[in-house]
């Protein structure tokens, strides 16, 4: 059978985001999300995708020389030959992360991903889609598979961060997984959080989206 995706774009970048940030990584795009949240700085890839078969992906990637791979979107887990890829590169020796928005089960995902999950704040307009069986996933996993497992929450002002703290509080996942927060770029300064966080003492990762420092925010492609 000649699996196919629906491929917004593949390219090679610095990755911005996450526990990985800093490293050189080939981003592959998927098209398509159904949700829509508010600050969604990927709204391109909602539509406009050339139908690719996994081989030609695959091919593609080997091209760029770089061991680290992210599957992205839009919403990656929404096509279903999204698991068979993950699968094969992971084969192949690649270090792949799944960047999803949250919404969809994680628990058919290769437990060699590296899967970063947002939980969505009220900010969002989604956080009633988040599927926080994601969070029972990851806190039954086996230690060792645990720090596969990362949690983004983008906060756009003090509400986001107060709904923030008590789902930490609430589910304890920052005491067994990797947790980042950031902010919605130009929305809230990165020193307002920082002070919340230490304030607080809050057991996350500050991040900021390392891409838009480097190239200008809207630039695609990186």
């Amino acid at each position: 059978m000649n699996r196919t995706l629906l491929i917004n774009e593949i390219f090679l970048s610095i990755q911005g985001e996450s526990s990985r940030a800093g490293y050189p990584c080939v981003f592959v795009r998927l098209t398509g999300c159904s949700s829509r949240c508010t600050w969604c700085d990927t709204r391109y890839a909602m539509t406009n995708g050339t139908t690719t078969s996994l081989q030609n992906i695959i091919d593609t990637i080997a091209g760029f020389k770089t061991p680290l791979v992210e599957i992205t979107g839009g919403e990656p887990l929404e096509q279903e030959n999204v698991y068979p890829l993950m699968q094969q590169l992971c084969n192949r020796g690649y270090n792949v992360m799944l960047e999803t928005g949250g919404f969809h089960p994680v628990s058919r995902v290769d437990h060699r991903v590296h899967k970063i999950i947002d939980l969505k704040p009220p900010s969002s307009g989604s956080s009633s889609n988040n599927h926080e069986t994601n969070i029972r996933i990851a806190l039954k996993a086996p230690p060792a598979e645990q720090a596969l497992f990362e949690f983004k929450i983008v906060i756009a002002g003090k509400e986001d961060y107060e709904w923030a703290t008590r789902l930490l509080q609430r589910t304890r996942i920052n005491e067994h997984c990797p947790v980042v927060m950031g902010t919605v770029f130009s929305e809230l300064s990165p020193a307002i959080l920082a002070s919340w966080i230490l304030k607080d003492h809050l057991n996350v990762r500050m991040q900021l989206q390392l891409h838009k420092y480097i190239w200008p925010p809207d630039m695609r492609g990186v």
